[in-house]
């Protein structure tokens, strides 16, 4: 059909229109043209249980934090540095290998009143034990950067799947249509590229909206419209459009929700500004989190502007602290861990104490996780570096209904093994779905013939860290 006032088509008014905003929502709204989804996907819906906590803050750290230098301190290796063990397996490849104990870099200290044991790499964190659950028997599947990344934030290791981000918004909505109800903020995207924050099969809606800091987090994201009046008719022929067109379609639900998401870009045209424009907060606050006043880039930031987020209704946020370069993959050296550890220890206490001031960390799930760990041992007595290690290494949650003050699982003497406790991706990925009120087995998607889940087959609830 032709509009009589523009002489284009409505789909080419659309592509037209959509702009850079639009393009943050447009190939999942399209993808759902195919399939036939409830009017609107992103309404807010009951848990399938009471729980404590409303949204989720994930401190994501790419390229594998080492765990016997951060969470898991290990004074055997310091005994036993030099000294030889046998393992069957090296980076991925089965065998028999002779490698040797290296000592970490960094020494522990008690943090909090708890005294849970703390790297010197982590000061801040380490004032925030009391409300840390410190997991340190952590494992995975794969010990390649793509791999481990795809299953952390997927459950998969092999497949594309929806992102952990998408399936909390599958499970519980938005509350706040004006912003997306996932936001990932990323300088750089990790090894697993754009399927860390995809919604894959489910809806396009739930997929995250990357934002990438500096003075312009949102592209286009102002009117390019020349008067908020000529916008305004404009949006106002296009509803009048859009209304013709979906009652000829009665019950077209994909149509329903496609009109919907096009609402949810103009509302971030209202909010989004907003909720990104730092200059309200105090200096205490800024000081806080370290942050210098009118910068818009570095982790400082986007812990302050998840917050902002998590005040106005954003259900799941994620904070990648760099991409897939110079990160946190300390093959020749671990010295590169100071600088940082550095970028994000301060800006996650001040994110910790100020969720805590306002009264929100009750409610809100604080998770801080690496793809893996890296070995305590090396195939050189003297390396400098550390390679990759799935086999253990830890992560932690705080607030949302879990246990503060206390640490679960153990591994061996020398952190190459779990020795109590495991704790797979997949209850990891059960635990945060518990926490939100959603059944890791009945949050299921139809696609392909048959019912998908986060969890897959798998996924055991961590009950013993829930408050």
């Amino acid at each position: 059909m032709t509009d009589p006032l523009c002489g284009c088509t409505r789909r080419e008014l659309l592509r037209t229109m959509g702009g850079g905003l639009g393009s943050l929502l447009m190939s999942g709204i399209l993808a759902d043209l195919s399939r036939g989804e409830e009017a609107d996907p992103l309404a807010p819906k009951a848990p399938h249980f009471p729980a404590k906590a409303k949204r989720v803050i994930l401190l994501y750290m790419t390229g594998g934090v080492s765990h016997i230098e951060s969470f898991d301190p290990k004074p055997a290796l310091v005994r036993d540095a030099g000294k030889t063990l046998t393992v069957h397996e090296w980076q991925g490849k089965p065998g028999t290998y002779t490698r040797y104990f290296k000592r970490p870099h960094w020494d522990f200290a008690p943090g909090g009143t708890c005294g849970t044991m703390v790297s010197a790499l982590f000061p801040k964190v380490a004032e925030c034990a009391d409300d840390l659950c410190v997991i340190r028997s952590m494992k995975s599947d794969h010990t390649n950067h793509y791999e481990a990344t795809l299953q952390m934030h997927t459950g998969s290791i092999t497949f594309a799947r929806p992102s952990l981000g998408s399936w909390v918004s599958y499970g519980l909505g938005t509350v706040n249509r004006n912003l997306p109800g996932f936001i990932a903020i990323a300088p750089q995207a990790p090894y697993a590229g754009g399927q860390t924050w995809g919604s894959d099969f489910l809806p396009g809606c739930h997929q995250g909206t990357r934002v990438v800091p500096g003075p312009v987090p949102i592209p286009d994201v102002n009117r390019r419209a020349p008067s908020a009046t000529l916008q305004g008719r404009e949006l106002a022929r296009l509803a009048a459009m859009n209304r013709e067109h979906l009652a000829a379609r009665p019950g077209d639900a994909q149509l329903d929700a496609r009109i919907r998401s096009f609402e949810t870009a103009f509302g971030m045209q209202r909010e989004a500004p907003e909720a990104f424009d730092l200059s309200g907060e105090t200096d205490a606050t800024l000081a806080l989190y370290g942050l210098e006043r009118g910068k818009a880039d570095g982790f400082a930031w986007q812990c302050l502007v998840a917050r902002r987020l998590a005040e106005r209704g954003v259900r799941f946020i994620e904070l990648i602290d760099v991409g897939s370069a110079n990160n946190w993959d300390a093959h020749g050296d671990m010295e590169t861990h100071v600088p940082l550890a550095k970028n994000v220890d301060g800006a996650i206490a001040g994110l910790l104490k100020d969720l805590k001031s306002r009264g929100m960390l009750d409610e809100t799930l604080v998770v801080w996780t690496t793809e893996f760990g890296r070995t305590p041992y090396h195939e050189q007595a003297n390396a400098k570096g550390r390679e990759h290690h799935h086999w253990a290494f830890s992560s932690w949650m705080a607030g949302g209904g879990v246990k503060g003050g206390m640490t679960f699982g153990v591994t061996d003497d020398h952190g190459v093994y779990v020795a109590e406790d495991p704790v797979h991706v997949h209850d990891f990925h059960a635990t945060i779905l518990h926490l939100l009120g959603l059944d890791h087995e009945k949050l299921t998607y139809r696609h392909a013939g048959r019912d998908f889940r986060l969890t897959d087959v798998h996924g055991r609830v961590v009950r013993e860290i829930l408050a």
